[in-house]
């Protein structure tokens, strides 16, 4: 991690009246009030780790700050790239949150009051905006709301573990109410959708791979762009964004003489690898006197699919095709569902 820093409670003390005035809504210093409010998380890459999704955790808390204070927030990931002491010295970011561990940006930086296992720094020259953060962070850790969210995202654990220990649960993520909510728009079982998401991401929300799938979903920024989402770190943009494609892909199966079963199979795999390579898949798999509406003969082409000479064969439109990945992720996912079903009964 390319900035670290170590716990520094700097203007940490609230006096009983700052508290006061944080319990009843009112800011005792309204410097953000009005703003638009520009962050950084840069907190690691974690799936369940022991803090927990550190990320998905300080970007509620950052929303739920922006709202007491009532200023718009803008968050996003911090990129290896940038540099950003240079960016809080210069006002275009006004809060990165980082963790409180080893290291330190320096004089020109002060940082706010431990929060969980982080800490929101801000330029030192923004005395008035430190305290407002320490004031609300003071306020805001001891109230039944902060319990919840820290429980929803600390409390969580791997829910394939759960399987393996048969445990039971009324939860799987911190984003099931999400989720729920977007999978009745699709029609699924919210397990399923959650499975989904488990595949793609393990429900962090800075997921990032290498071709630029972001978030939750893995949604590629052009997919998100097709259906005007722009925030794919938000998870409900992430989520919305996921499923209007998923919505897609089910409309465009959707007169396709299959089962359920199948036509969810054949939903999962244009998801994974896009709609055209599966269409290869289907075309290749008529050819050669196979069932294109049954993914276990589609299974029996895509090995072939992988040679030189499948090239040659007129049909395939968007050349050799390894397709592992598509085979694994869709079982993956049916494999996942059913686990998640027995760890979270109807």
């Amino acid at each position: 991690m390319k900035y670290c820093v170590a716990f520094s409670l700097v203007f940490g003390s609230v006096t009983i009246g700052d508290r006061s005035n944080a319990v009843d809504g009112i800011s005792p210093y309204e410097t953000f009030g009005g703003d638009t409010i520009r962050c950084v998380i840069n907190t690691g890459n974690e799936n369940y780790g022991r803090n927990g999704f550190r990320t998905g955790f300080n970007y509620e808390l950052l929303k739920e700050f922006g709202e007491h204070v009532g200023a718009e927030v803008e968050i996003s990931l911090a990129d290896n790239h940038c540099d950003y002491a240079d960016s809080l010295l210069s006002g275009a970011v006004d809060i990165m949150v980082l963790p409180d561990t080893c290291g330190h940006f320096g004089k020109d930086f002060i940082f706010s009051r431990k929060i969980d296992n982080a800490v929101w720094a801000v330029n030192s020259e923004d005395i008035a905006k430190i305290k407002e953060v320490n004031t609300w962070i003071a306020t805001y850790t001891e109230s039944d709301e902060y319990r919840a969210t820290w429980a929803k995202y600390h409390r969580t654990v791997n829910p394939l573990t759960r399987f393996d220990r048969g445990m039971i649960s009324s939860k799987i993520s911190p984003y099931d109410k999400l989720i729920k909510e977007y999978a009745g728009r699709l029609g699924w079982d919210w397990r399923m959708l959650a499975a989904v998401i488990y595949q793609e991401s393990k429900f962090s929300i800075n997921t990032v791979s290498h071709r630029g799938a972001t978030g939750l979903m893995q949604v590629m920024p052009s997919t998100a762009e097709y259906y005007g989402i722009s925030d794919l770190l938000n998870p409900e943009e992430n989520i919305k964004a996921g499923t209007m494609h998923l919505a897609r892909l089910q409309k465009m199966y959707g007169d396709e003489d299959m089962t359920d079963l199948e036509r969810f199979k054949f939903v999962l795999a244009s998801y994974n690898a896009g709609e055209g390579r599966i269409a290869d898949c289907r075309n290749l798999a008529a050819a050669r006197n196979l069932d294109a509406n049954k993914w276990d003969d589609i299974l029996k082409v895509i090995p072939s699919m992988r040679e030189d000479a499948t090239l040659q064969e007129t049909y395939l439109k968007f050349g050799k095709f390894n397709g592992t990945e598509t085979m694994n992720y869709v079982e993956n996912i049916l494999n996942i569902y059913s686990a998640f079903c027995e760890i979270c009964p109807a």
